[in-house]
């Protein structure tokens, strides 16, 4: 293990969060169950960073080192574990390779569960699989923060890095911007692997796996996150992988359809992108939406629904009767229905001089991955409404100042409640009521915004390299044919407005037969993420009686 672990750490990382709980006699008596007791000698490696997990273990005697290796040679301690804690983190259920390597820091034994009856227990014991679950989703948000992972080296203003640093981030994926502008380790690492700037921006994966401005397809597949291609048929294609697409996958699964769900990114949607959800109904703490999108994608699988993603829809087409959907990649498939819960773009700024900052200093999320991009540095936040409010918040807590521009005179308009209360109160939270950003000026990358109020004229520059922008979105439907009506603005129309002449439609059903539509997208929804997930479970019923109309199943 070289310099991996000083000789001064030799006490358990402690538990102050739930990340790592020791479990209970019962607990282990439940694993001892499925699995089976290994001898380890001291050195001996569990796991290999970039390797998948072979099973689960649980320490009985002795202790685990888990750590990263680091691309200069210097090997970063993360954790200590002593008997009856457990390795790993939320890739182990996802089919994910680790990106720390666990192994013995002393002769031992572990209790190695085979990685099958860990997912079995997860979703079906209530107490201990909860244990296993929460923990590993808070190790994974601690491996965020802290900047574990992938080191991805480039310019945080170049498009193409902040194109792979967007995936990795909607991915939940723990990495860390080795920026070449400002980070000394960025040259001293290119020059030890050899690498050119005309490489950049450049991936490492497991301190030592190049990839040379990868594709997010290509960095997805080096990942382990893109499976095989599905099969050629299903009893249902679910496009859009937000909170109503995940709905419909988990309910349809679990009432036997075969199901395939795709997501051109990721996983989890927009709501993936909130820091914290405060109210969704039964978590009266809040719930992060990666916390929410993690949660709810293990249960897809449990049922057995296939996820690929990342996977663009490019048509929808119906053959003699017969749906066909064809990807970017040149696959396509033919599922006996279709669930259009592709959700909504956002909206950008109608600003002079702003769309050449789109893809250096732009911004459509707040979350870890960006606030650690700002620092301290002050920011911008335009829109009015709860993404808005929630984003201001978020960064207050690492940004010098957060500067929030609203259209309107009244937060309360499109704001809820208990956000107004937390925006208004927040020392570093300066609001610009009735104003507008009207220019952007900056070089290689934005320097400031100009924003006029719009009750007086008054214009006023901010300094920042910063700009949020949550000013609504559009629905995501290019990728849909003409044969699928839409409204004025776009958003699938579904029901008695959908139907042809002499034919009938299902309330969440399209104007094309066996096609439906849930969530943001759907005309007339309410744009709620408890409204989504309430369609996506809703319209299961009805491509049941579609399928059985039909013929396809008996």
């Amino acid at each position: 293990m070289g310099n991996s672990a000083p000789e001064s750490l030799v006490n358990e990382t402690p538990d102050t969060s739930g990340a790592f709980p020791r479990l209970t006699p019962p607990q282990l008596d439940r694993l001892r169950t499925v699995g089976r007791i290994v001898p380890v000698a001291e050195g001996q490696v569990l796991a290999r960073a970039g390797e998948s997990f072979a099973s689960f273990s649980v320490v009985l005697d002795g202790r685990l080192l888990v750590y990263e290796g680091d691309p200069v040679g210097a090997d970063a301690l993360f954790e200590i574990h002593g008997p009856a804690r457990f390795v790993g983190d939320i890739g182990l259920l996802e089919g994910e390779p680790s990106f720390a390597t666990i192994a013995a820091l002393e002769s031992g034994s572990v209790l190695d569960v085979p990685i099958g009856e860990l997912e079995r227990i997860v979703t079906g014991d209530p107490l201990l699989g909860d244990v296993i679950l929460r923990a590993y989703l808070i190790r994974r948000s601690m491996a965020i923060g802290f900047g574990a992972g992938l080191r991805i080296i480039g310019s945080r203003f170049s498009p193409a890095t902040r194109r792979l640093l967007d995936f990795a981030a909607r991915n939940r994926v723990p990495h860390r911007l080795l920026d070449v502008e400002q980070d000394p380790a960025a040259d001293a690492i290119m020059r030890r692997m050899g690498l050119e700037v005309a490489d950049v921006p450049v991936v490492i994966v497991s301190g030592s796996r190049v990839l040379r401005n990868p594709s997010v397809i290509e960095l997805a597949q080096a990942l382990g996150l893109r499976k095989a291609p599905p099969a050629a048929t299903s009893d249902a294609l679910v496009v859009g992988a937000g909170p109503a697409g995940l709905a419909a996958a988990v309910y349809a699964a679990s009432d036997g359809l075969s199901v395939v769900l795709c997501d051109a990114v990721a996983t989890g949607g927009q709501a993936a992108r909130s820091s914290r959800i405060e109210n969704y109904l039964g978590f009266p703490s809040g719930i992060s939406g990666a916390e929410l999108a993690d949660r709810s994608t293990l249960q897809a699988a449990k049922f057995g629904a296939t996820v690929f993603a990342p996977s663009t829809v490019e048509g929808l087409t119906s053959d003699a009767g017969a749906l066909v959907v064809r990807f970017s990649d040149g696959t396509s498939l033919r599922p006996q229905t279709v669930v259009v819960a592709s959700g909504m773009k956002y909206n950008r700024l109608a600003v002079a001089d702003l769309d050449r900052f789109e893809y250096t200093s732009v911004f459509y999320a707040a979350t870890i991955a960006e606030a650690r991009e700002c620092g301290t540095d002050p920011v911008v936040v335009v829109g009015g409404g709860n993404s808005a409010g929630q984003a201001a918040i978020f960064l207050a807590g690492t940004a010098s100042r957060v500067h929030l521009v609203v259209r309107g005179g009244d937060l309360g308009v499109s704001m809820s409640r208990y956000l107004v209360v937390q925006v208004e109160d927040h020392p570093r939270i300066s609001v610009h009521r009735t104003s507008v950003v009207v220019g952007a000026n900056g070089g290689a990358h934005l320097e400031s915004v100009l924003v006029e109020d719009a009750a007086s004229g008054v214009r006023e520059e901010i300094v920042t390299a910063h700009l949020f922008v949550f000013i609504g979105a559009t629905p995501a439907t290019s990728w849909l044919g003409p044969d699928i009506v839409r409204d004025e603005g776009g958003y699938v129309v579904t029901g008695h407005g959908a139907t042809p002449a002499g034919a009938s439609r299902a309330f969440l059903e399209t104007s094309m037969a066996g096609v439906f539509a849930v969530g943001d997208v759907r005309s007339g929804s309410v744009k709620r993420i408890s409204a989504a997930i309430g369609e996506g479970a809703s319209v299961v019923r009805m491509m049941h009686e579609h399928l059985e109309t039909a013929g396809y199943r008996g």
